[in-house]
C-alpha cells in the first residue's frame, strides 16, 4: 500500500536486468517457495552474472578454523605481487574480507565471485571471501561471530597468506554489509580490539532501522523486499526476531559510533527500502568527523552490485568503493 511504481522509475539498463533475471531464473525473489528452493533459484540466477570479468593471479579455497567448526574462505590475489606475497609467506599487502550478501539465508563463495575479483581488480589488493554459515540453520549471532573470526584469524596469521593482518578491511553487500560493520563492532567490543580494521566497504546494507520513508514506500516483487519478505528473512535469521531489536550486533545504531570507528564507504541505491539505513549512517559520520563518502546510485534497486555485466552503477559503485580504500589506505 502506498507504495511508489518503481519499476516505471529505474533506469534502463536496470529494466533491462530484470527482464534478463526473469529469463535466467524466473522470479528468485519469492519468498513464499521457502529457503531451500530460493536457495537453488538464486544459484541458478547468479551463474549468469558471475561469468566472465577479471582473472586473478591466484585463487584458492582454504578454510579457517571458527567457533561452530571450520569456515570456508577463498582467497583472490589480483597482481603478481600480492601472489609473492603469498607464495613466499610475507605480509606485503593489506586486504579487504568479502562478506556476500543474500538475506543471510542466500548466498555463497560462488555466488559473489565476480564481485570479488572485481574489487580485487579495482582496489589492488588481495580479497578473502568468508562462507559463513546461513540461516535458518545457523541462527544469530553465528554469522557475525564467523565473520569476526575470519578478520581475527587474519589479524593473527595473515603472513602466511601474504596478507599484513595490522591493514585489514570489510567489504559487503546487503546482509553482508551488516555482518561487515556488525563484525567490527563485535571485534571492538569482545574481542580486544578493532584497530586493524582499516575501513569498510558498506552496500546497501541493513544497519538497524526498523521503519523508514524508504521502508514504507519502497520494496515489491522486483527485489524480493516487500514487508512479507523482510518478515521472512528475520525470521530465518533469529530464533527470537524481537531480540534483533535490542541487539547491538544485530540493530548497528546502538553502538557508539563516536569512536574507533573505521573510514567508511556507503553506497546506497535510490530505490532500495534499506535507503535510509544508508543515509542515517552516512549522517552519524558526518557528524562525528568520521572519514566516510556517502553514494546514492540514481536509478537502481538493491543488489544491483551483481551486474556489471549490463549495469554501469555496479562497476562504478565498485570502482568508487575500490578509489575510496585505496585513499584511506595511502595506496
Amino acid at each position: 500500500m502506498n507504495k511508489l511504481d518503481v519499476l516505471s522509475l529505474i533506469n534502463p539498463q536496470m529494466n533491462a536486468v530484470l527482464a534478463k533475471e526473469d529469463e535466467l531464473a524466473g522470479d528468485a525473489n519469492d519468498t513464499s517457495v521457502g529457503f531451500e528452493k530460493m536457495r537453488e533459484n538464486y544459484v541458478a540466477g547468479r551463474a549468469y552474472w558471475v561469468e566472465g570479468g577479471p582473472v586473478m593471479v591466484e585463487k584458492l579455497d582454504a578454510a579457517v578454523a571458527g567457533p561452530y567448526g571450520d569456515i570456508p574462505v577463498r582467497y583472490y590475489y589480483p597482481t603478481d605481487e600480492s601472489a609473492a606475497a603469498r607464495a613466499a609467506s610475507k605480509p606485503e599487502t593489506p586486504a579487504i574480507v568479502y562478506v556476500h550478501g543474500g538475506g543471510f539465508v542466500l548466498g555463497n563463495l560462488d555466488t559473489h565471485d565476480r564481485i570479488c575479483r572485481v574489487l580485487a581488480r579495482n582496489a589492488g589488493v588481495a580479497v578473502v571471501a568468508v562462507d559463513y554459515r546461513l540461516s535458518p540453520e545457523a541462527k544469530f549471532p553465528s554469522a557475525v561471530h564467523e565473520v569476526a573470526a575470519v578478520a581475527a584469524h587474519l589479524h593473527e596469521h595473515g603472513a602466511a597468506h601474504g596478507i599484513d593482518g595490522e591493514r585489514l578491511s570489510f567489504a559487503g553487500d546487503s546482509g553482508g554489509a551488516h555482518l561487515s560493520l556488525a563484525a567490527t563492532m563485535y571485534l571492538r567490543e569482545e574481542l580486544g580490539g578493532s584497530d586493524f580494521v582499516k575501513c569498510c566497504l558498506l552496500y546497501y546494507g541493513w544497519f538497524g532501522l526498523k521503519d523508514s520513508s524508504s521502508m514504507r514506500l519502497l520494496g515489491g516483487s522486483w527485489d524480493g523486499l516487500t514487508e512479507a519478505d523482510w518478515k521472512f528473512y528475520m525470521q530465518m535469521y533469529a530464533n527470537d526476531p524481537a531480540e534483533l531489536e535490542e541487539n547491538p550486533y544485530a540493530n548497528l545504531f546502538l553502538n557508539d559510533m563516536t569512536r574507533d570507528m573505521p573510514a567508511c564507504y556507503i553506497a546506497a541505491a535510490e530505490y532500495d527500502p534499506l535507503c535510509d539505513d544508508s543515509t542515517t549512517l552516512a549522517t552519524i559520520c558526518e557528524e562525528h568527523g568520521i572519514p566516510y563518502r556517502f553514494e546514492l546510485f540514481e536509478g537502481v534497486i538493491h543488489a544491483f552490485l551483481h551486474y556489471t555485466k549490463m549495469l554501469d552503477e555496479a562497476n562504478d559503485a565498485l570502482e568508487h568503493g575500490a578509489t575510496f580504500y585505496r585513499q584511506q589506505m595511502g595506496l
